[in-house]
């Protein structure tokens, strides 16, 4: 073969494995071998290409999920920052209400003035001086109407706003609810219990609610016992700082703490009470109202975990000079015995103190799940208990709620719960008042201080009616 006939040969090669490459690629490596009897190019074809996983096929889809995700982290941050703020803003109402309160009380003196320098015993001598004294009692007169309309108008401008902050802050629940939804980790397909709902954070009676029934006093029903609790007294604390404690038998057991007062025992301390076959040690308030309270319950210091089971609610826990729980069927077998009343001592963390009082209140036994009874409500602390009359208790291994899902789970504490609670005095001790958890778990009566503040002190007492 001759030299060009071969040069020609190998171009043809050449130009033949470029355009198998470039319209049709089907091989990995290609190889031009010496001049020989070959009628194409020889190919050599690696191993296939994976195939890319699911995750990597789903990867675009987590990523803009991710994006949601953080999008509605974001819009709940600015929640929270909105609920923080209400504590500073509900100050500032009652400073207003505060300022209001004053300038009628001046105005009603300057109008008083005036009437007495207008009036007819007066007997103001002729000249420029009365009426000149008239003159300028007028003027103070319109200026104190003036300003305490300015002050009306400001205080229904945040009227309107706490309407709005308490309505934002009652759906965070829903907000939570639907990010769990979102986010990768759920477990897809199942129904997911909801989180329970929310009291609003600012109390009701701070936002003017005009369907609030609850914290109308029956003034005329008994006059003389509401202007008893009005009157200042100790708050949910144990027995006054330095204060020798009642020996723990003083010549007892007694049928509860009414009995030891009649029988003469007019200190307040631990006694012995027979309750059926038992014999319960007790704190007996003998000095608030005339004595004869059993505290049932105390809350002080966050020294005693609430967080407990259902056979710990029903015998009672702690100790009776401290944080305690006198038990659910201690308690039920006090209120079989007749007619009781009971009294809710409540204290924030600024020494403010209220009232809750029910002229009637007994639990029933353990086959109705000590179901609370309630009477009628009396006092300024404001009605946070008769929503939840006649439930059952709960607690985080006995669910009795009307809710979905477990409202002592949610709210870490045995409870009379209703769906789930406008009041849990046996929540999560937090200090300093306003928290933040991912549920309602304080220890909150929400219409004295609303549901996202934990009380410093809380206690219930119990006494029989008096005829």
């Amino acid at each position: 073969m001759s030299a060009p006939r071969l040069l020609t040969l190998q171009l043809l090669l050449l130009l033949g494995a470029w355009w198998a490459r470039a319209a049709a690629p089907r091989c990995t490596y290609t190889f031009v071998l010496p001049p020989q009897k070959f009628t194409g190019a020889v190919c050599w074809s690696g191993p296939a290409a994976a195939r890319p996983t699911p995750e990597a096929v789903n990867a675009s889809e987590v990523a803009a999920l991710r994006v949601r995700v953080s999008r509605h982290e974001e819009l709940l941050r600015e929640l929270q920052r909105l609920a923080t703020a209400d504590g500073a803003v509900a100050g500032e109402v009652r400073a207003l209400r505060k300022e209001s309160r004053g300038l009628s009380a001046r105005l009603g003196q300057l109008r008083a003035q005036l009437q007495h320098e207008a009036g007819p015993g007066a007997g103001p001598s002729p000249g420029a001086e009365p009426a000149s004294a008239l003159a300028l009692l007028g003027d103070r007169v319109l200026n104190a109407s003036a300003e305490a309309q300015r002050a009306a108008a400001r205080f229904h401008q945040l009227d309107v706003k706490f309407r709005e902050l308490a309505q934002l802050v009652s759906q965070q629940s829903g907000l939570i609810a639907r990010l769990e939804r979102l986010c990768p980790g759920s477990a897809g397909g199942q129904q997911q219990v909801l989180p329970p709902p929310l009291v609003p954070v600012v109390p009701v009676s701070l936002v003017g609610g005009t369907g609030d029934t609850s914290r109308r006093l029956d003034s005329a029903a008994e006059p003389q016992r509401d202007q008893i609790l009005r009157q200042p007294g100790p708050l949910a604390s144990p027995l006054p700082s330095g204060h020798p404690a009642v020996p723990a038998k003083p010549a007892g057991p007694w049928r509860d703490c009414a009995e030891a007062r009649q029988a003469g025992h007019g200190q307040s301390g631990v006694y012995e009470l027979r309750v059926g076959r038992h014999v319960v040690s007790a704190w007996c308030e003998q000095q608030l109202e005339g004595g004869g309270w059993t505290v049932i319950q105390r809350r002080q210091d966050g020294s005693v975990n609430f967080f407990t089971t259902w056979q710990h609610y029903k015998v009672g826990f702690g100790q009776p000079d401290g944080e305690y729980w006198l038990g659910l069927e201690p308690v039920h077998q006090l209120t079989s015995r007749g007619d009781h009343e009971l009294l809710v001592l409540l204290e924030d963390w600024g020494g403010r103190g209220a009232r809750a009082h029910y002229d009637g209140f007994s639990l029933e036994p353990e086959s109705d799940h000590y179901r609370l009874r309630l009477g009628q409500y009396h006092g300024d602390a404001g009605d946070s208990l008769s929503w939840h009359n006649d439930k059952p208790f709960s607690t985080v291994d006995r669910d009795r709620d009307s809710y979905s899902g477990n409202c002592a789970l949610y709210q870490r504490g045995g409870w009379w719960y209703h769906a789930c609670a406008h009041s849990n005095l046996n929540g999560v001790w937090h200090r300093g008042g306003h928290y933040r958890s991912r549920y309602q778990d304080g220890v909150y009566w929400a219409e004295f201080r609303g549901g996202a503040y934990s009380l410093k002190k809380a206690a219930m007492l119990i006494r029989p009616l008096r005829l």
